[in-house]
């Protein structure tokens, strides 16, 4: 079974000279079958690769391909790259998957793509269902890597066929770089050909995928003198002399086109092969391409050079009416000049069930159109728009067209371009958006639509090249009389393009600016919030204690009615957070910005607060309700297609909160899953930033010193401070590493500088940066007084602040840098403290010490039970490292460590379900043991456990409960 565009065979003649090319073809076939010599086996893909220069014979080898996987049952996808269809974002992908689409109705399409519909349906060329859905480029390749995976499964094992790449549209190229290397696991061969030397500047993805790959590209080599004898042979008869051959040889220069082409004609012309009749043989050499090739179609008549001309325009397989139509033929003309075309083999059938035609090689179409008059051709491409823009309901045909038609102020040809640039947009294809706006740019519009038009050219530029969207916004600011909701939108717009580009005071201040000029109170309000935004994340900001009482004056006097005013309320939060004020009152600001509901995909407002208030109840003890924000968001950015910047962000802070809870390895698998993600985005640098800093955390808490090492060094993370605020803070994160690796000194310089940035911005919270706790053990063998104040700061500020993980944890840090018995009641509190978190790992580490602790003053009694559960704790968490020292301290004390109690499990059991419920219900921990039959410490015991499976604390506990029992949780 065949789908695609079927390779011209129109000879079936040996490939001469190309033994271990078809014997690198017979393998990848084999390794495709489910058995060998009747043995069973896993079918494994692979890719293949054909390069060389134009005419050696790489579109006849993959016709082999072809033949070779027809003739074993295989199925067969193919498409080819074409000159003049470069700009045709998807048209190589097009042609491989949309005749097995074509084949389905439309219901069935729906069915097959499922979720994917609306996602790659652009691309598909399918008729959207919602038109307003525009993915980003990640989401369609992902979108489109799983429709060519489900056909392989399908339809088992499959060659896909992919000639001329060098003519391929950059986007089917930047996603065959991406699937290509899963087929290894697929029963999927991809065999593609190219010439390398004419590959796009900026197919880099591609070209590191065939070069890279394990089966380097087979490069084709010219024919020698008894290949190309060969040829002459067969078709001139076993007589040809070896001089005349040696001649043939050097006219075709071994290249296996010339050398059939001519064969042919010797023959057509009844050539013998004798030496008297070179000269002859020269000139027919000479019809085969070029000069002479233009000179032979001339000969045919104008009416076929205008045919000739026309399919050259159309470019690709072409409907004969079409050309007829626009080479101004009649029907009975056009047969004429299709049977004169096919005669002299400059065209042949491309698609004999749809009657299309195509030229017999790429070679002849470069000619044929290079021949055409150039005042002409920019007429037939102004008149092949115009029949487009008639018969079909895509404007990017159209649009491919006027981008060959010289500027000519015609609204309609901006409205064409316009309309192509959204086709591209909802495609993922924002590069070819950007090149069909910048030419409606120069056409140029209507004065009344420039702003909306630079405004459109800007979004398309956004994620591949934000410094130019910078440029277009700015110009678009200057024309007079933009309509209000546009010129916000433009605004917005400019200050996350200055954000993207490091840019955040700028940004900050055209915010401040813009809501200064508003006379509509709704606009000053959202370009407030937008000022606020880029003031709190930017690093550098002169007076934050400043712009807090500003923000808390306007939070102040809102209701939260409209989004403007809960993106206000958001904002107000996360500052109350990072300043350090009681976390009830940042938790009672969140839940009223989160009371109408926050987007992740508001184009026009980004996604910086929803995520920072879906942040900001990890900070105060209810993880699970920031995992539940988290899980709607993303699944709302995948909804939409969103799968590059948006998916890396939040996957790496999803994995995050599991590491906050103490959920380690799936932390690591979160945060490794959205570097991978940011790595596969051009220009994810924040995203990069966030999941690395992450990753040294998680690393550092497994017990992998080395790993976070390298880490650190394979990205330059300590040799680069981002001038956006950053969370965790980078420059807090490589002095944990610093103090991992015994580097103390450094450690404190780096970690005093912290703490006077953060001092000046009054951000206090040990919560959200512990740098204090961080100094604190800096400085515990060089300055104890130093560090036992700066872990009694720290304290007393996760007091004020009320999070009982915070709380733990800087007692903790207190005990280890105070020492003596002071120190054991210090360790008491902090595990009593963790216990009423969620905070698994802190308070393993807790746990393990504070028996450390009681070995060093010989109550081993005691610190056996509290080196146990430290242990315990410990291994549930993935936490290598410290399980290794809790079973260190136990043999030092002479103690042997024990099988685990229990099993790790989100579960609630039945008496730690009835110890929440009347907890949750107001109860007290006596009322409650007396209820139970227990100890008040066996319910607390029983709650600890409650907390760290259910994610939350004593205030978030009946929420957490509800939820639990709502189906889908």
């Amino acid at each position: 079974m065949t789908h695609g565009l079927r390779q011209p065979i129109t000879e079936h003649r040996p490939l001469l000279e190309r033994d271990e090319e078809l014997r690198a073809i017979d393998r990848a076939l084999a390794g495709l079958g489910h058995a060998v010599d009747g043995v069973p086996r896993v079918p494994r893909g692979g890719l293949l690769a054909f390069t060389g220069a134009a005419g050696l014979g790489k579109t006849t080898l993959i016709a082999a391909v072809r033949a070779r996987a027809a003739a074993q049952g295989f199925t067969v996808f193919s498409g080819k790259g074409g000159e003049n269809e470069q700009g045709l974002a998807f048209r190589v992908v097009r042609q491989v998957m949309q005749p097995v689409l074509a084949g389905m109705s439309g219901p069935e399409r729906r069915d097959f793509l499922g979720s994917w519909y609306d996602i790659v349906g652009a691309a598909l060329g399918l008729e959207a269902t919602d038109p307003a859905r525009v993915p980003d480029p990640t989401g369609v390749r992902d979108g489109l890597d799983w429709v060519m995976t489900r056909l392989t499964m399908l339809n088992t094992p499959v060659v896909l066929l992919l000639d001329d790449l060098h003519w391929a549209d950059t986007e089917s190229l930047d996603w065959l770089a991406s699937f290509a290397p899963r087929v290894a696991d697929l029963p999927l061969l991809i065999v593609v050909g190219y010439r390398p030397d004419e590959l796009p500047s900026d197919a880099t993805s591609f070209r590191t995928l065939v070069e890279r790959h394990e089966q380097r590209p087979h490069l084709l080599s010219p024919l020698g003198e008894a290949g190309v004898a060969r040829i002459i042979r067969e078709e001139v008869g076993e007589e040809a002399e070896d001089e005349f051959c040696g001649e043939c040889w050097t006219v075709t220069n071994g290249i296996p086109f010339e050398a059939v082409e001519l064969a042919i004609r010797l023959r057509e012309r009844r050539l013998r092969g004798t030496q008297d009749e070179v000269p002859v043989m020269r000139d027919l050499a000479a019809a085969v391409k070029g000069p002479g090739l233009i000179e032979r179609l001339k000969r045919l008549g104008p009416s076929t050079v205008r045919f000739a001309w026309a399919g050259a325009v159309l470019g690709g397989p072409f409907s004969p009416e079409a050309a007829a139509d626009l080479a101004v033929v009649g029907s009975a003309e056009a047969v004429e000049a299709t049977e004169k075309l096919r005669a002299c083999r400059i065209l042949t059938n491309a698609d004999e069930t749809a009657g299309a035609l195509e030229f017999v090689h790429p070679l002849i179409a470069t000619t044929v159109y290079g021949d055409i008059p150039s005042g002409l051709r920019v007429g037939m491409h102004d008149a092949a728009a115009n029949a487009a823009q008639t018969v079909e309901s895509d404007p990017t045909a159209a649009a491919r067209h006027l981008l060959e038609v010289p500027c000519d102020g015609r609204p309609e040809t901006v409205a064409c371009l316009r309309a192509a640039a959204r086709e591209y947009l909802r495609a993922g294809a924002p590069e070819a958006a950007r090149r069909v706006l910048t030419r409606a740019l120069r056409e140029p519009p209507p004065a009344e639509d420039r702003a909306a038009l630079l405004h459109e050219l800007a979004g398309s530029t956004f994620l591949i090249e934000p410094t130019a969207t910078v440029s277009h916004l700015r110009e678009a600011l200057k024309e007079p009389g933009i309509d209000p909701d546009l010129r916000s939108s433009i605004v917005y717009r400019l200050t996350q393009a200055l954000a993207h580009t490091d840019r955040l005071t700028e940004a900050a201040t055209v915010a401040a600016d813009e809501a200064r000029r508003a006379t509509n109170a709704r606009v000053r309000l959202r370009m407030q919030a937008d000022h606020f935004v880029w003031s709190a994340f930017r690093t550098d900001e002169p007076d934050s204690s400043a712009r807090s009482r500003r923000l808390a004056r306007l939070a102040a006097k809102l209701t939260g009615r409209g989004l403007e005013e809960r993106y206000i309320l958001g904002l107000r939060a996360w500052d109350a957070l990072v300043r350090g004020e009681p976390r009830r009152s940042a938790l009672g600001y969140a839940e009223e910005a989160l009371s109408g509901g926050m987007s992740w995909t508001d184009e026009n407002r980004g996604f910086e607060v929803p995520v920072a208030v879906a942040l900001l109840f990890m900070y105060c003890d209810q993880p699970r309700r920031a995992e539940e924000l988290f899980a709607d968001g993303m699944a709302e950015c995948e909804h939409r297609g969103w799968r590059g910047s948006h998916l890396a962000q939040g996957q790496t802070l999803l994995g995050y909160i599991r590491y906050r809870r103490g959920c380690l390895p799936e932390a690591e698998e979160l945060v490794r899953a959205g570097l991978h993600t940011a790595e596969r985005v051009e220009g994810a640098v924040p995203a990069q930033w966030f999941a690395i800093g992450i990753l040294i955390q998680i690393l550092l808490a497994r017990g992998r010193t080395t790993d976070a090492r390298r880490l650190a060094d394979t990205y330059h993370y300590g040799d680069v401070v981002p001038n956006a605020v950053i969370f965790p803070d980078p420059r807090t994160v490589y002095a944990e590493l610093l103090l991992a690796e015994g580097r103390l000194a450094e450690a404190a310089r780096l970690l005093a500088r912290v703490g006077d940035w953060l001092e000046s911005r009054d951000w206090h919270n040990p919560s959200w940066c512990p740098w204090q706790l961080g100094l604190a053990s800096a400085l515990a063998r060089t300055a104890p007084d130093q560090a036992v104040l700066h872990a009694q700061d720290a304290a007393k500020r996760a007091r004020d602040f009320g999070a009982a993980s915070a709380i733990g944890q800087a007692l903790r840090v207190q005990a280890e840098v105070t020492g003596g018995q002071a120190a054991l009641d210090l360790h008491t509190q902090a595990v009593d403290h963790l216990e009423r978190s969620p905070a698994a790992y802190e308070l393993a580490r807790a746990l393990v010490g504070h028996g450390a602790a009681l070995v060093r003053s010989g109550r081993l009694h005691d610190a056996a039970d509290r080196l146990y559960q430290g242990l315990e704790g410990a291994v549930h968490c993935g936490a290598d490292g410290l399980a290794a020292r809790a079973r260190r301290e136990l043999s030092a004390a002479g103690l042997r460590p024990l099988p685990l109690r229990y099993a790790q499990t989100d579960m609630l059991t039945g008496p730690e379900r009835r110890a929440a419920e009347k907890t949750a219900q107001g109860h007290p921990a006596p009322v409650v043991a007396k209820d139970l039959r227990i100890t008040e410490q066996g319910v607390r015991q029983l709650l600890s456990s409650v907390y760290r499976k259910l994610g939350t604390d004593t205030a978030g506990l009946a929420d957490a409960l509800e939820n639990c029992h709502r189906p889908g949780r």
